[in-house]
């Protein structure tokens, strides 16, 4: 068991503490990850506190089947897709709105990709399709194995394994676009 279901568990036994901890260590890559559904560092982050608050209000049990994280991103996705879907019923958002997003994404970014070479990737990924961009994240950023990646996107290990290729040779192909080569892919 890692440490955020151990967390959690703690919570669903009566210890405030342990949803607390859980929240203070996955909300930051949770919002990334949300943000690459929704393209709105706000709607991402309310996503991110609607997917803790599920925990919180309906207490719903961590099996084990898989990691923490994969069950608590798996929460996040549902989020995000019920959110997306009545994404055309919103009106569209204002000028001064769009700029105040666009300058918090740029400090969260210099936060949490703080090397150079991480951020060019970083926005070579921007440009990927909703997809790709996806499985790279969940991959090479947040560390997970195809099978938790199979899971969280609901695809078998076989067509993650192509996913990742694809998705790779795509933001090869951006990065070399800009006069980029990064070593690791």
């Amino acid at each position: 068991m890692d440490n955020g279901a151990a967390n959690y568990r703690r919570f669903l036994d009566g210890d405030t503490t342990g949803i607390e901890e859980v929240v203070r260590y996955y909300k930051d890559g949770l919002i990334l990850y949300l943000y690459g559904y929704v393209n709105d560092l706000h709607a991402a982050e309310d996503l991110m506190q609607e997917t803790f608050i599920k925990l919180l209000v309906k207490r719903p049990k961590f099996s084990g089947e898989s990691t923490f994280k994969t069950w608590l991103y798996s929460i996040g996705k549902k989020t995000a897709m019920k959110y997306l879907s009545s994404a055309s019923k919103r009106a569209e958002t204002a000028l001064e709105s769009v700029e105040d997003t666009l300058a918090e994404k740029s400090e969260l970014e210099r936060d949490y990709l703080r090397e150079e070479d991480k951020k060019v990737l970083y926005r070579a990924m921007q440009q990927l399709t909703p997809e790709y961009r996806q499985v790279l994240y969940l991959v090479y950023i947040e560390g997970f194995n195809h099978k938790e990646v199979g899971e969280i996107m609901k695809k078998s290990r076989r067509q993650i394994t192509n996913l990742i290729y694809r998705a790779k040779n795509s933001l090869k192909e951006r990065l070399s676009k800009e006069g980029y080569y990064y070593e690791e892919l």
